[in-house]
């Protein structure tokens, strides 16, 4: 044990056994994502047999366990590859190079698990670079006690109004799974035939 705990404690093995536990890290956070959110979703809104739900849910936690994995080693390979072709530390253009090329083989397969996770991170992005705004003297502070105004019921407002426009006008040109929850809201609220299909 002394000898394996030596191994992994080397500096020179530091990167090649961050690259590995960079795999495993992504496989257990995508399963422990996935899972959860497939079996939800399969559940509420799939028909079909046990077997084939459980395929469902399987295939899923598998494709986003994948897709992590290979990303994370991808981006940590790129970015050591490019720190030890410059000056030895990380710089932000070899992050930024790193992740587009990380990006583009792992998450540019247009797949319903990838939308899903490039949806999610767009959204992150958007509020992040809002707040780089902030912090850098671009945008006003949103601070109310400042005398600023709140931002956010102007953000919640938009959202929901173009939300609700597409789903009304072009709803083709939404996510299936939103398109199915928004049929569920908005369209079968409006269908019943008797009070038990009315309640229940």
């Amino acid at each position: 044990m002394d000898a394996i705990n030596a191994f992994v404690n080397a500096p020179g093995n530091h990167e090649m056994l961050a690259l590995l536990k960079g795999i495993r890290n992504g496989i257990v956070y995508g399963a422990k994502i996935r899972f959860p959110h497939a079996l939800v979703i399969t559940l509420l809104w799939r028909r079909g047999s046990i077997q084939n739900l459980a395929r469902i849910i399987l295939r899923a936690t598998y494709q986003h366990a994948k897709n992590l994995g290979q990303f994370v080693f991808l981006y940590k390979l790129i970015n050591t590859i490019l720190r030890r072709m410059g000056s030895g530390k990380k710089e932000p253009w070899q992050v930024f190079i790193s992740a587009c090329v990380g990006g583009y083989y792992v998450f540019g397969a247009n797949n319903p698990i990838n939308m899903q996770i490039n949806m999610y991170l767009l959204s992150r992005i958007i509020f992040g670079l809002c707040r780089l705004g902030v912090q850098k003297g671009y945008l006003p502070s949103p601070n109310k006690t400042e005398g600023g105004r709140d931002p956010f019921p102007i953000f919640g407002a938009v959202v929901w109004g173009i939300v609700l426009w597409l789903f009304e006008y072009h709803r083709k040109t939404l996510q299936p799974s939103l398109q199915s929850s928004m049929t569920y809201l908005y369209d079968d609220s409006e269908d019943w035939s008797s009070i038990r299909d009315f309640l229940l």
